[in-house]
């Protein structure tokens, strides 16, 4: 059974994850009109595994007692000035994710629920991975300049492929 606090702290989650999930899907839209095809895919990709996210929150939730309430979502941007700067966006979106997890990781410390501490934990190591990809590809494209995003709309998903291949022999 959850604590009142923890569940109010997963239930704000869900509505982090879903608007994470939107934020996205937008980003995705923008660069899809844009013409960048890569680049929407791997962010309507993101918003898929959003949604995952928050669907992991809403059956933990409930399993545990709790009602997992799924609010309205507040509208994300719809226009960027260019890539770079919409995937800084990106990353200080994850990077608030990653505090609001620690967050969590805290109230369950405090209310003694090492069951859901325990299961955040997954949350903790993924965003731990959510950040770093960003980063690499905020990386490439310090390299690659404005010049080139051709080249990096073309391969942005084959770092997608790259990040995955560890994972499956894991």
């Amino acid at each position: 059974m959850l604590t009142k606090k923890v569940e109010e702290a997963l239930v704000s989650q869900i509505m982090k994850e879903g608007y994470s999930s939107n934020l996205y899907l937008a980003m995705a839209s923008w660069a899809e009109t844009e013409g960048f095809e890569g680049i929407s895919d791997w962010l309507y990709i993101q918003a898929d595994e959003e949604r995952l996210h928050m669907l992991k929150f809403v059956h933990y939730v409930n399993d545990r007692g709790g009602k997992g309430i799924i609010p309205a979502f507040e509208q994300p941007p719809i226009d960027y000035p260019g890539i770079k700067t919409m995937f800084e966006k990106v990353l200080a979106h994850e990077e608030f994710i990653s505090a609001s997890i620690n967050d969590i990781v805290a109230v369950c410390a405090t209310e003694k629920d090492f069951t859901t501490q325990n299961w955040v934990q997954w949350f903790v190591n993924e965003q731990i991975q959510e950040e770093k990809s960003v980063r690499q590809i905020l990386d490439k494209l310090k390299i690659l300049g404005e010049n080139n995003l051709y080249i990096f709309d073309r391969d942005i998903l084959t770092l997608r492929a790259a990040e995955a291949a560890p994972n499956a022999t894991a």
